[in-house]
């Protein structure tokens, strides 16, 4: 680990949680000397945007609120373009952009004093903006909190290291080893494999210590260069936003050890894709309580309406959890992905697992949710999903005690379209969301998924060119 990196950790770790108005916000800037600030918005990919604010600046606008960015900002694809919207005005007004200062951190990886901060969108009026991923979250966050609950989640996603990856007509390169060849086979859990890539997992490490980032684990996962990242769990807002900022860190370490590194969902084919499992419990503000258990340590009914709730919506919410044409690539019988909506105690091949536990950390593990999707979208989903079957009092499918995939039913939608109209026909999802979010979210991704199908495949070459 570099000494320029390790000497910042310490001090700047302390401050997560510290600076929550603007004076100490102005104190902790003068102190660090920082020279700009980088004002992220989280768009609907869950990519950074945003503006950079020199740090003089900075705090006179955050005191005069005059920090503005075009709504359109938010029917951006994924690569950045503006699509055609019925939703957004072809003016193209501002939205006021308001700094959470309790996100405030140091970017270790700049090679000046530069501090980043996340924020919020407003209208003019103050009210909180609808095509907000993040405000989309607070909304669910409190709907919560109106019935006297807290979320606790604990996400753990996976991604793939290769080398530099430039051409998108080739596959990604295994990454080398500390013998120069490519790493081969499946090294699902290996310790000395780990050993290969301790400079950019130092380097990762680092970069999250400074960043506020509080990494549980790191393991090697089954597919060649694969990893998975388990995140402490905490409260909602704040996992997000931790999610949000590990991606941008990790793939700065990378780019400084030379690799690269992907968080799409199914980006080798024969390989495991990566996955966002996102645990989640429900307390009783008041008490503490887990809801989700009794008091003899069984599951409790409230558990049940939960995992109902999940059953029920997950189909009609898949396209937050799964957002591009690739991301059901990944759902594949017996790679390490769900098929379907069954829920079971300890069993892996179901969708919602119930991790063995004591009364307090009783919880379910969505295991539907790609790495490629949007932190804020991805938690307000899932979290919608299990508030409505609270709401509702659903009652949940029998439990899966067998293998998941050797049954058909509660199948997932196969395909971004199905996924899609099963949303758009689904009220309760624009009542979670809001029914412009909705309009808007659905016109992004039919706009992506019809850039996709002008593209001609290499399979399409291969096996239609020259024989049909």
């Amino acid at each position: 680990m570099k000494d320029s990196i390790a000497s910042t950790t310490t001090g700047i770790s302390e401050t997560k949680g510290q600076i929550t108005d603007i004076e100490s916000a102005s104190r902790w800037l003068q102190e660090k000397g920082i020279l700009e600030v980088e004002c992220l918005v989280p768009d609907m990919a869950g990519i950074p945007r945003g503006k950079i604010v020199p740090a003089g600046k900075f705090i006179k606008t955050c005191q005069s609120n005059s920090l503005r960015i075009a709504e359109s900002l938010y029917a951006q694809d994924v690569k950045g373009l503006t699509i055609e919207s019925s939703v957004i005005s072809e003016l193209e007004p501002d939205v006021v952009l308001t700094p959470d200062l309790r996100t405030l951190r140091l970017i270790p990886w700049r090679d000046k004093a530069t501090a980043c901060v996340i924020c919020d969108a407003s209208e003019k009026d103050g009210s909180a903006h609808v095509l907000a991923p993040r405000q989309v979250l607070k909304n669910v966050i409190g709907a919560f909190t109106e019935k006297g609950l807290k979320a606790i989640v604990a996400p753990e996603f996976e991604f793939y290291l290769s080398q530099p990856h430039t051409d998108p007509n080739k596959n990604l390169e295994r990454p080398r080893v500390r013998t120069g060849a490519a790493e081969s086979g499946s090294q699902t859990y290996g310790m000395d494999i780990l050993r290969d890539y301790s400079e950019v997992i130092d380097d990762i490490y680092a970069y999250c210590a400074v960043q506020g980032i509080a990494i549980d684990a790191l393991t090697h996962e089954a597919g060649p260069g694969q990893f998975e990242i388990n995140i402490e769990h905490g409260e909602v807002l704040d996992l997000a936003d931790q999610v949000f900022m590990f991606k941008r860190a990790a793939r700065e370490a990378c780019i400084k050890h030379g690799l690269s590194i992907t968080f799409m969902a199914k980006p080798v084919a024969g390989e495991p894709g990566n996955a966002m499992h996102v645990h989640q419990s429900v307390l009783e503000i008041e008490s503490g309580k887990n809801i989700f258990s009794n008091e003899d340590g069984s599951d409790s009914e409230a558990l049940m309406q939960y995992i109902a709730g999940l059953q029920e919506f997950i189909p009609n919410t898949m396209p937050f959890f799964a957002p591009y044409v690739n991301s059901f690539r990944r759902f594949v019988r017996k790679q390490f992905a769900p098929i379907n909506t069954h829920w079971g105690h300890e069993n892996r091949t179901v969708g919602l697992r119930i991790p063995e536990s004591d009364t307090f950390n009783r919880r379910v593990e969505n295991r539907v949710i790609g790495a490629d999707a949007n932190p804020y979208l991805a938690l307000a989903a899932s979290l919608g999903a299990g508030l409505l079957g609270l709401n509702k009092q659903l009652s949940p499918q029998p439990e899966m005690l067998e293998s998941a995939y050797d049954t058909e039913t509660q199948l997932l939608p196969e395909h971004l379209l199905i996924a899609l109209a099963q949303m758009e026909a689904c009220s309760d999802v624009g009542v979670v969301f809001g029914e412009r979010f909705v309009k808007l979210f659905s016109e992004i991704k039919r706009a992506e998924y019809q850039e996709h199908q002008n593209i001609i495949t290499a399979w399409e070459r291969e096996n239609l060119l020259t024989v049909v």
